[in-house]
């Protein structure tokens, strides 16, 4: 049943598409619209992302569903992202009054609370008995660090409509760096049974880049100014191939490559390899780039394609053509690197899984602090 799709919307401020209402036509010689239907409960909205998590997000677990956040109300769902960021889920089956918004920053003010075995219990509730250890490592093929668990939350409000009011406070808080998004959902009715359709307010990209710079209710430090980011040495890239062409890289989705838009020339990044340590610190040459038109001055100095120099990772060339999958690139001057045999990795030093991000919290500030002893070149080419 081929379907064609419109979504009308407005923009905000920064320019981004704001989706108010999509629309669906049967294909063929004589377009029929889809009627615009409605789901029978809020439960039922439940229980398909409980059922589908891609829903909301393909790379995010669900961990808890009707959580008692003991401010007289229940959190409807509970979601995790592979940096540990808690995502709080709060679903309207029909139009969104302001007052869900309210509602949604009351439990994130509950939410910014919960430690790690506070969100395992939850998570052992929710699935009956299950590991959120074995859960998160099986899902994430990684291990879960206690410590990355609830650093930034976000909040989603998942509705069909937005009234005025929801969206202008959405906006302002997301002008403020407070990260919040809605996803908008319509119901069609078809021959076959109902279609839903959804979009988001707000890329999920953005969102995410906002809470890895720090955006929440509350900050512990106002930040330093430098960025932590994470290098995931293995099959996909090495990292003497980033230390000998001056570069970092993240791929695989665009929850792994968007941070990588927060890096701008002239900016400050501490590197750490997870598993590893702290192996190296540089100043942003060039923004984000695709693989297929990152270059890199070869052996001979000769600047040629990235892709055709670099031969000890695989730097998902398989997915060049996919803008969320691909290999993004930035182009680093190294002010200190080590080789990973040499990598700083002490008790207490910050880590997180996001590919970049800017902190504020004391632990990040300690942790630069150490490293500027460790890494006494850092400053080179200030």
């Amino acid at each position: 049943m081929p379907i064609a799709t419109h979504a009308s919307g407005v923009f905000g401020e920064e320019g981004h598409s704001m989706p108010i209402q999509h629309s669906l036509w049967r294909v063929g010689s004589e377009p029929r619209a889809l009627r615009e239907a409605s789901l029978p409960s809020e439960l039922l909205l439940e229980d398909m992302i409980v059922a589908a998590p891609e829903i909301l997000s393909r790379e995010w677990m669900i961990v808890g569903r009707q959580e008692d956040t003991g401010f007289g109300g229940r959190i409807d769902l509970l979601a995790l992202a592979p940096d540990g960021t808690l995502i709080l889920v709060e679903l309207k089956r029909g139009r969104t009054p302001r007052e869900v918004v309210a509602q949604a920053l009351d439990y994130a003010s509950w939410a910014e609370h919960l430690h790690a075995d506070d969100i395992a219990r939850i998570y052992t509730r929710f699935a009956k008995g299950r590991s959120l250890d074995e859960a998160f490592a099986q899902r994430f093929g990684q291990p879960l660090d206690p410590e990355l668990l609830n650093q930034s939350h976000q909040i989603v409000i998942v509705a069909s409509e937005l009234d005025a009011a929801s969206e202008r406070i959405v906006g302002y808080l997301n002008s403020r760096d407070i990260p919040i998004n809605v996803l908008c959902f319509q119901v069609f009715d078809t021959e076959p049974g109902l279609l839903l359709s959804r979009a988001w307010l707000r890329d999920p990209v953005e969102a995410q880049i906002a809470a890895a710079a720090g955006g929440s209710l509350t900050s512990s430090e106002p930040w330093n100014g430098e960025y932590y980011a994470c290098f995931g040495q293995g099959e996909n890239r090495d990292w003497e191939d980033a230390r000998r062409y001056g570069f970092i890289s993240a791929g695989g989705g665009a929850w792994y490559s968007g941070t990588l838009r927060l890096l701008t020339p002239g900016d400050l990044v501490w590197v750490k390899a997870p598993g590893y340590g702290f192996v190296g610190v540089g100043r942003v040459r060039k923004s984000a780039t695709p693989a297929n038109e990152f270059t890199v001055v070869g052996e001979d100095g000769v600047e040629r394609p990235a892709l055709e120099v670099l031969a000890r990772a695989d730097y998902h060339r398989m997915s060049l053509d996919d803008a969320d999958r691909r290999e993004m690139f930035v182009a680093i001057d190294w002010a200190e690197t080590r080789p990973l045999s040499e990598a700083v990795n002490e008790a207490g030093m910050f880590g997180n899984q996001n590919t970049v991000c800017a902190p504020k919290t004391p632990k990040w500030r300690h942790t630069v602090e150490r490293l500027k002893e460790l890494f006494p070149n850092w400053s080179k080419g200030a």
